[in-house]
C-alpha cells in the first residue's frame, strides 16, 4: 500500500487509516469523504483499511 494520498499527496502515517480500492489507489480520510466512496482514478469502490508496515519479500 502506498504511503501518500493520490489526490492531495498527504503522507499517511504507518498506523493511519487509509482508503484503498482494488487497484491499490490510496487516499486519506479527508479526500475519501469528498469522493463519496468511489476512486477518482479508476472508479473502484474504496474501502477503509488500516495501514501496515510494508512486508519484506
Amino acid at each position: 500500500m502506498k504511503n501518500r494520498c493520490e489526490k492531495c499527496n498527504t503522507v499517511l502515517a504507518v498506523e493511519a487509516e487509509a482508503f484503498i480500492c482494488s487497484y491499490e489507489c490510496t487516499f486519506c480520510p479527508e479526500c475519501f469523504s469528498k469522493m463519496l466512496g468511489k476512486c477518482m482514478n479508476c472508479s473502484g469502490e474504496l474501502v477503509r483499511r488500516p495501514r501496515r508496515k510494508a512486508q519484506e519479500s
